[in-house]
Protein backbone atom coordinates (compact mmCIF):
# COMPACT_ATOMS: atom_id res chain seq x y z
CA UNK A 1 0.00 0.00 0.00
CA UNK A 2 1.20 3.07 -0.96
CA UNK A 3 1.90 6.16 1.48
CA UNK A 4 -1.17 8.34 -0.21
CA UNK A 5 -3.25 5.09 0.30
CA UNK A 6 -2.14 5.02 3.59
CA UNK A 7 -2.89 8.63 4.57
CA UNK A 8 -6.40 8.27 2.75
CA UNK A 9 -7.61 5.10 5.09
CA UNK A 10 -6.81 6.67 8.64
CA UNK A 11 -8.86 9.72 7.53
CA UNK A 12 -11.91 7.75 7.09
CA UNK A 13 -11.43 5.59 10.05
CA UNK A 14 -11.22 8.74 11.78
CA UNK A 15 -14.23 10.51 10.19
CA UNK A 16 -16.28 7.49 10.88
CA UNK A 17 -15.38 7.47 14.86
CA UNK A 18 -16.07 11.09 15.00
CA UNK A 19 -19.85 10.48 13.25
CA UNK A 20 -20.28 7.89 15.77
CA UNK A 21 -19.91 9.72 18.55
CA UNK A 22 -21.86 12.97 17.04
CA UNK A 23 -24.72 10.51 16.95
CA UNK A 24 -24.76 9.08 20.15
CA UNK A 25 -25.04 12.82 21.79
CA UNK A 26 -27.84 13.55 19.38
CA UNK A 27 -29.98 10.13 20.79
CA UNK A 28 -28.85 11.61 24.30
CA UNK A 29 -30.46 14.88 23.40
CA UNK A 30 -33.77 13.66 22.11
CA UNK A 31 -34.51 11.32 24.76
CA UNK A 32 -33.33 8.44 23.75
CA UNK A 33 -31.63 5.82 26.78
CA UNK A 34 -29.09 7.83 28.53
CA UNK A 35 -31.31 11.19 28.65
CA UNK A 36 -32.60 12.93 31.39
CA UNK A 37 -36.27 14.28 31.49
CA UNK A 38 -36.84 17.15 33.49
CA UNK A 39 -40.27 17.74 34.57
CA UNK A 40 -42.75 19.95 32.79
CA UNK A 41 -43.54 23.08 34.83
CA UNK A 42 -47.06 23.40 35.00
CA UNK A 43 -49.74 25.29 37.00
CA UNK A 44 -51.61 23.44 40.38
CA UNK A 45 -54.50 24.17 42.07
CA UNK A 46 -55.08 22.88 45.60
CA UNK A 47 -59.47 22.19 45.85
CA UNK A 48 -61.50 22.61 48.89
CA UNK A 49 -65.07 21.97 49.25
CA UNK A 50 -67.13 25.07 49.63
CA UNK A 51 -71.26 26.37 49.87
CA UNK A 52 -71.92 28.35 46.38
CA UNK A 53 -75.12 30.35 45.99
CA UNK A 54 -76.06 30.22 42.46
CA UNK A 55 -78.34 32.75 40.60
CA UNK A 56 -80.15 30.33 37.82
CA UNK A 57 -82.19 32.27 35.16
CA UNK A 58 -85.70 31.31 34.06
CA UNK A 59 -86.96 32.81 30.85
CA UNK A 60 -90.56 34.52 32.05
CA UNK A 61 -93.30 36.08 30.45
CA UNK A 62 -94.90 39.36 32.66
CA UNK A 63 -98.59 39.19 33.07
CA UNK A 64 -100.88 41.91 35.06
CA UNK A 65 -102.64 40.64 37.72
CA UNK A 66 -106.03 41.15 36.28
CA UNK A 67 -106.36 41.38 32.69
CA UNK A 68 -109.84 41.72 31.42
CA UNK A 69 -111.33 42.27 27.70
CA UNK A 70 -114.23 44.48 27.49
CA UNK A 71 -116.82 43.49 25.53
CA UNK A 72 -120.50 44.85 25.11
CA UNK A 73 -123.13 43.50 26.51
CA UNK A 74 -125.88 45.16 24.29
CA UNK A 75 -126.13 45.87 20.73
CA UNK A 76 -126.35 49.17 19.05
CA UNK A 77 -123.92 51.84 17.29
CA UNK A 78 -120.73 52.78 19.29
CA UNK A 79 -121.90 56.58 20.32
CA UNK A 80 -118.61 57.52 22.31
CA UNK A 81 -115.03 56.64 23.09
CA UNK A 82 -113.95 58.17 26.17
CA UNK A 83 -110.51 57.11 26.71
CA UNK A 84 -107.09 56.66 24.74
CA UNK A 85 -105.09 53.61 24.30
CA UNK A 86 -102.48 53.05 26.92
CA UNK A 87 -104.51 55.95 29.14
CA UNK A 88 -104.47 54.76 32.84
CA UNK A 89 -107.87 54.71 34.15
CA UNK A 90 -109.90 53.88 37.90
CA UNK A 91 -112.58 51.62 38.02
CA UNK A 92 -116.10 52.55 37.69
CA UNK A 93 -114.51 54.97 34.85
CA UNK A 94 -116.55 55.51 31.94
CA UNK A 95 -115.32 54.00 28.69
CA UNK A 96 -117.31 53.72 25.62
CA UNK A 97 -121.38 54.27 25.38
CA UNK A 98 -123.46 53.01 22.90
CA UNK A 99 -126.47 55.05 21.60
CA UNK A 100 -129.63 54.47 23.86
CA UNK A 101 -132.31 55.68 22.39
CA UNK A 102 -133.80 52.42 21.82
CA UNK A 103 -132.99 51.20 25.53
CA UNK A 104 -134.66 54.35 26.48
CA UNK A 105 -137.97 53.84 24.57
CA UNK A 106 -137.63 49.95 25.53
CA UNK A 107 -137.98 51.21 28.87
CA UNK A 108 -140.42 53.67 28.62
CA UNK A 109 -143.12 50.95 26.85
CA UNK A 110 -141.84 48.34 30.00
CA UNK A 111 -143.01 51.07 32.36
CA UNK A 112 -146.43 51.51 30.23
CA UNK A 113 -147.00 47.83 30.45
CA UNK A 114 -146.12 47.79 34.20
CA UNK A 115 -148.51 50.52 35.08
CA UNK A 116 -151.19 48.92 32.86
CA UNK A 117 -150.47 45.28 35.19
CA UNK A 118 -150.76 47.72 38.64
CA UNK A 119 -153.96 48.74 37.36
CA UNK A 120 -155.15 45.11 36.54
CA UNK A 121 -154.23 44.30 39.86
CA UNK A 122 -156.29 47.16 41.52
CA UNK A 123 -159.64 46.51 39.34
CA UNK A 124 -158.85 42.54 40.92
CA UNK A 125 -158.74 43.68 44.35
CA UNK A 126 -161.66 45.70 43.74
CA UNK A 127 -163.80 42.52 42.41
CA UNK A 128 -162.64 40.38 45.09
CA UNK A 129 -163.97 43.10 47.79
CA UNK A 130 -166.97 43.58 46.18
CA UNK A 131 -167.88 39.66 46.30
CA UNK A 132 -166.73 38.84 50.00
CA UNK A 133 -169.92 40.62 51.65
CA UNK A 134 -171.99 39.05 49.01
CA UNK A 135 -170.95 35.56 49.59
CA UNK A 136 -171.20 36.39 53.42
CA UNK A 137 -174.68 37.17 52.85
CA UNK A 138 -175.45 34.14 50.24
CA UNK A 139 -176.16 37.00 47.58
CA UNK A 140 -174.12 35.06 45.19
CA UNK A 141 -172.61 31.94 44.81
CA UNK A 142 -168.85 31.09 46.49
CA UNK A 143 -167.44 30.31 42.87
CA UNK A 144 -167.95 34.44 42.34
CA UNK A 145 -165.89 34.98 45.23
CA UNK A 146 -163.02 32.14 44.00
CA UNK A 147 -163.10 33.57 40.22
CA UNK A 148 -162.31 37.31 41.32
CA UNK A 149 -159.25 36.08 43.70
CA UNK A 150 -157.74 33.82 41.16
CA UNK A 151 -158.68 36.99 38.80
CA UNK A 152 -156.28 39.01 41.44
CA UNK A 153 -153.40 36.33 41.65
CA UNK A 154 -153.60 36.67 37.57
CA UNK A 155 -153.13 39.80 37.37
CA UNK A 156 -150.50 40.26 40.22
CA UNK A 157 -148.32 37.82 38.61
CA UNK A 158 -148.80 40.02 35.08
CA UNK A 159 -147.32 42.77 36.96
CA UNK A 160 -144.64 40.79 38.44
CA UNK A 161 -143.65 40.06 35.06
CA UNK A 162 -144.24 43.80 34.16
CA UNK A 163 -141.91 44.77 36.85
CA UNK A 164 -139.17 42.66 35.87
CA UNK A 165 -139.11 43.93 32.48
CA UNK A 166 -138.73 47.52 33.28
CA UNK A 167 -135.95 45.98 35.72
CA UNK A 168 -134.40 44.46 32.48
CA UNK A 169 -134.77 47.61 30.52
CA UNK A 170 -133.09 49.17 33.45
CA UNK A 171 -130.07 47.06 32.83
CA UNK A 172 -130.00 46.95 29.59
CA UNK A 173 -130.10 50.76 29.47
CA UNK A 174 -126.83 50.72 31.52
CA UNK A 175 -125.12 48.52 29.55
CA UNK A 176 -124.92 51.34 27.16
CA UNK A 177 -122.40 53.04 29.44
CA UNK A 178 -119.92 50.53 29.38
CA UNK A 179 -117.22 51.86 32.50
CA UNK A 180 -113.93 50.00 33.87
CA UNK A 181 -114.41 46.50 35.88
CA UNK A 182 -111.00 47.36 37.62
CA UNK A 183 -108.26 49.97 38.06
CA UNK A 184 -105.73 49.80 34.98
CA UNK A 185 -104.04 50.49 31.63
CA UNK A 186 -106.32 50.64 28.41
CA UNK A 187 -104.95 48.80 25.45
CA UNK A 188 -105.66 48.84 21.65
CA UNK A 189 -108.99 50.16 20.36
CA UNK A 190 -109.49 49.11 17.10
CA UNK A 191 -113.46 50.05 16.87
CA UNK A 192 -114.22 53.90 16.21
CA UNK A 193 -117.24 56.04 16.65
CA UNK A 194 -119.69 54.86 14.87
CA UNK A 195 -119.09 51.19 14.45
CA UNK A 196 -121.96 48.54 15.24
CA UNK A 197 -121.34 46.54 18.10
CA UNK A 198 -123.17 43.61 19.57
CA UNK A 199 -123.60 41.50 22.38
CA UNK A 200 -121.17 38.36 22.78
CA UNK A 201 -119.31 39.33 19.85
CA UNK A 202 -115.86 38.13 19.32
CA UNK A 203 -113.92 41.47 19.70
CA UNK A 204 -113.23 43.47 22.52
CA UNK A 205 -114.04 46.65 22.61
CA UNK A 206 -110.48 46.99 24.11
CA UNK A 207 -108.24 44.86 27.22
CA UNK A 208 -107.87 46.58 30.41
CA UNK A 209 -104.96 45.23 32.22
CA UNK A 210 -104.49 46.25 36.08
CA UNK A 211 -100.67 46.29 36.45
CA UNK A 212 -100.00 47.53 39.78
CA UNK A 213 -98.34 43.96 40.12
CA UNK A 214 -97.41 41.58 37.58
CA UNK A 215 -96.90 37.89 37.86
CA UNK A 216 -93.56 36.89 36.15
CA UNK A 217 -94.25 33.26 34.54
CA UNK A 218 -91.54 30.72 34.09
CA UNK A 219 -91.21 26.67 33.89
CA UNK A 220 -88.85 24.17 36.23
CA UNK A 221 -87.55 20.99 34.16
CA UNK A 222 -88.56 17.91 36.49
CA UNK A 223 -85.08 17.56 37.74
CA UNK A 224 -84.94 21.45 39.17
CA UNK A 225 -88.69 20.76 40.42
CA UNK A 226 -87.20 17.80 42.53
CA UNK A 227 -84.08 19.89 43.59
CA UNK A 228 -86.42 22.76 44.34
CA UNK A 229 -88.41 20.16 46.46
CA UNK A 230 -84.95 18.85 48.66
CA UNK A 231 -83.67 22.36 48.62
CA UNK A 232 -86.16 24.90 50.59
CA UNK A 233 -87.66 23.77 53.58
CA UNK A 234 -91.34 23.54 54.08
CA UNK A 235 -93.48 20.08 54.43
CA UNK A 236 -95.86 21.77 51.66
CA UNK A 237 -95.29 23.43 48.76
CA UNK A 238 -97.15 26.44 49.33
CA UNK A 239 -94.37 26.46 52.78
CA UNK A 240 -91.40 26.06 50.54
CA UNK A 241 -92.41 28.77 48.20
CA UNK A 242 -92.58 30.98 51.26
CA UNK A 243 -88.88 30.00 52.84
CA UNK A 244 -87.35 31.01 48.87
CA UNK A 245 -85.70 34.44 49.21
CA UNK A 246 -86.84 36.92 46.72
CA UNK A 247 -86.53 36.63 43.69
CA UNK A 248 -85.23 39.14 40.98
CA UNK A 249 -86.30 40.09 37.45
CA UNK A 250 -83.78 41.03 34.22
CA UNK A 251 -85.51 42.73 31.81
CA UNK A 252 -85.09 41.98 28.02
CA UNK A 253 -82.90 44.19 27.76
CA UNK A 254 -80.59 43.18 29.97
CA UNK A 255 -81.02 45.78 32.93
CA UNK A 256 -82.46 44.22 36.49
CA UNK A 257 -85.87 45.54 37.52
CA UNK A 258 -85.52 47.14 40.75
CA UNK A 259 -87.99 45.71 42.62
CA UNK A 260 -87.64 42.57 44.61
CA UNK A 261 -90.03 39.47 43.79
CA UNK A 262 -91.53 36.45 45.58
CA UNK A 263 -92.66 32.94 44.19
CA UNK A 264 -96.16 32.40 45.54
CA UNK A 265 -97.42 29.81 43.07
CA UNK A 266 -97.06 26.63 41.34
CA UNK A 267 -98.90 24.63 38.53
CA UNK A 268 -100.90 21.53 40.04
CA UNK A 269 -99.73 19.18 36.95
CA UNK A 270 -96.88 18.71 34.65
CA UNK A 271 -96.91 19.93 30.78
CA UNK A 272 -96.63 16.30 29.30
CA UNK A 273 -95.71 17.80 26.35
CA UNK A 274 -92.35 20.01 27.83
CA UNK A 275 -92.20 18.18 31.08
CA UNK A 276 -92.01 21.23 32.79
CA UNK A 277 -93.97 22.53 35.53
CA UNK A 278 -94.95 25.80 35.61
CA UNK A 279 -94.36 28.87 38.67
CA UNK A 280 -95.11 32.01 39.43
CA UNK A 281 -93.08 34.94 40.72
CA UNK A 282 -95.15 38.65 41.78
CA UNK A 283 -93.59 41.58 41.47
CA UNK A 284 -95.03 45.02 42.64
CA UNK A 285 -95.38 47.75 39.82
CA UNK A 286 -96.29 51.04 41.11
CA UNK A 287 -94.71 53.25 38.51
CA UNK A 288 -96.10 50.99 36.31
CA UNK A 289 -92.90 50.10 34.33
CA UNK A 290 -93.95 46.57 33.73
CA UNK A 291 -97.14 46.17 31.26
CA UNK A 292 -98.64 42.64 30.28
CA UNK A 293 -96.96 40.96 27.51
CA UNK A 294 -93.00 41.78 28.52
CA UNK A 295 -90.77 39.76 28.25
CA UNK A 296 -87.49 39.15 31.50
CA UNK A 297 -86.34 36.34 33.32
CA UNK A 298 -86.12 35.18 36.75
CA UNK A 299 -82.94 34.91 39.03
CA UNK A 300 -83.33 32.38 41.84
CA UNK A 301 -80.66 31.55 43.60
CA UNK A 302 -79.47 28.02 44.20
CA UNK A 303 -77.34 26.83 47.51
CA UNK A 304 -75.31 23.77 46.78
CA UNK A 305 -73.23 22.82 49.75
CA UNK A 306 -70.06 20.90 49.92
CA UNK A 307 -69.82 21.22 46.42
CA UNK A 308 -65.91 21.87 44.72
CA UNK A 309 -65.88 24.34 42.54
CA UNK A 310 -63.30 23.78 38.95
CA UNK A 311 -62.72 26.46 36.36
CA UNK A 312 -64.18 24.63 33.37
CA UNK A 313 -60.61 25.40 31.50
CA UNK A 314 -58.85 23.04 33.58
CA UNK A 315 -61.50 20.49 32.40
CA UNK A 316 -61.44 18.34 29.14
CA UNK A 317 -64.60 16.47 27.73
CA UNK A 318 -64.34 12.85 26.35
CA UNK A 319 -67.36 10.70 25.27
CA UNK A 320 -69.73 12.80 27.08
CA UNK A 321 -67.94 12.64 30.46
CA UNK A 322 -65.88 15.45 31.91
CA UNK A 323 -62.48 14.61 33.45
CA UNK A 324 -59.49 16.72 35.35
CA UNK A 325 -55.83 15.97 35.09
CA UNK A 326 -55.17 14.78 39.32
CA UNK A 327 -51.96 15.62 40.42
CA UNK A 328 -50.61 12.70 43.01
CA UNK A 329 -48.19 12.86 45.57
CA UNK A 330 -45.76 12.02 43.68
CA UNK A 331 -46.30 14.32 41.11
CA UNK A 332 -47.64 12.51 38.43
CA UNK A 333 -50.60 13.24 36.52
CA UNK A 334 -53.86 10.82 36.32
CA UNK A 335 -56.75 11.87 34.63
CA UNK A 336 -59.74 11.64 36.91
CA UNK A 337 -63.67 11.66 35.61
CA UNK A 338 -65.67 14.40 37.70
CA UNK A 339 -69.39 14.41 38.18
CA UNK A 340 -70.69 17.63 37.43
CA UNK A 341 -73.66 19.36 39.52
CA UNK A 342 -73.84 22.77 37.70
CA UNK A 343 -72.29 25.68 36.65
CA UNK A 344 -71.03 28.56 38.57
CA UNK A 345 -69.83 31.62 36.32
CA UNK A 346 -66.48 30.20 34.61
CA UNK A 347 -66.46 27.08 36.75
CA UNK A 348 -67.74 23.76 36.98
CA UNK A 349 -69.48 22.84 40.39
CA UNK A 350 -68.19 19.00 40.89
CA UNK A 351 -69.50 16.86 43.58
CA UNK A 352 -67.93 13.53 42.82
CA UNK A 353 -64.55 12.39 41.49
CA UNK A 354 -62.40 15.40 43.49
CA UNK A 355 -62.12 15.75 47.58
CA UNK A 356 -60.38 18.14 49.57
CA UNK A 357 -57.22 18.86 49.62
CA UNK A 358 -56.83 17.40 45.75
CA UNK A 359 -54.56 19.17 43.36
CA UNK A 360 -55.01 19.82 39.80
CA UNK A 361 -53.50 21.25 36.71
CA UNK A 362 -54.71 24.50 35.48
CA UNK A 363 -53.36 24.43 32.21
CA UNK A 364 -51.50 22.26 29.74
CA UNK A 365 -52.16 19.05 29.94
CA UNK A 366 -53.64 18.61 26.23
CA UNK A 367 -51.04 16.30 25.59
CA UNK A 368 -50.09 15.01 28.60
CA UNK A 369 -50.29 11.07 29.01
CA UNK A 370 -50.87 9.47 32.45
CA UNK A 371 -47.94 9.01 34.46
CA UNK A 372 -45.99 11.78 33.35
CA UNK A 373 -43.96 13.35 36.19
CA UNK A 374 -44.72 17.63 36.21
CA UNK A 375 -43.05 20.36 38.02
CA UNK A 376 -46.40 21.66 40.21
CA UNK A 377 -46.10 25.95 39.80
CA UNK A 378 -48.33 27.81 42.07
CA UNK A 379 -50.70 30.08 39.69
CA UNK A 380 -50.86 32.79 42.25
CA UNK A 381 -47.20 33.82 42.37
CA UNK A 382 -45.60 36.57 40.96
CA UNK A 383 -41.67 35.39 41.10
CA UNK A 384 -40.57 35.48 37.87
CA UNK A 385 -39.52 31.74 38.06
CA UNK A 386 -43.58 31.23 37.68
CA UNK A 387 -43.44 33.54 34.81
CA UNK A 388 -41.13 32.00 33.32
CA UNK A 389 -42.53 28.28 34.05
CA UNK A 390 -46.15 29.63 32.65
CA UNK A 391 -44.20 30.96 29.15
CA UNK A 392 -43.00 27.51 29.36
CA UNK A 393 -46.46 25.72 29.47
CA UNK A 394 -47.57 28.09 26.81
CA UNK A 395 -45.07 27.56 24.37
CA UNK A 396 -45.35 23.72 24.63
CA UNK A 397 -49.46 23.83 24.52
CA UNK A 398 -48.68 25.51 21.02
CA UNK A 399 -45.78 22.46 20.07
Amino acid sequence: MTEKNRLFSLRAVLGLVALLALGACNQGQEGQPGAVQQPKPLPVKELQRSTVVVQKEYSAVLEGVVTVDVRPQVGGTLKEIAVDEGEKVEAGQLLFTIDDRPFREALNAAEGSRRSAAAAVALAKIEVKKYKPLVKNKVVSEIKLLEAEAGLQAAEAQLAQALAAVEQAKIDLGYTRIEAPVSGYIGEIPLRIGSLVKAGQDDALTTLTDVSRVHAYFSLSEVDFTRFKQQFEGETLEEKLASVPPVTLELADGSRYGEEGRLDAVSGQFDRTTASVRFRATFPNDNGLLRSGNTGTVQIGWTYRDMIVVPQSATMDLQDRVFVFRVTEDNTVARTPVTVEGVHGTGYLVSGGLDDGDRIVLSGFSRLPDGTPIQPVDPDAKESGAEEAEQQTNQAEGA
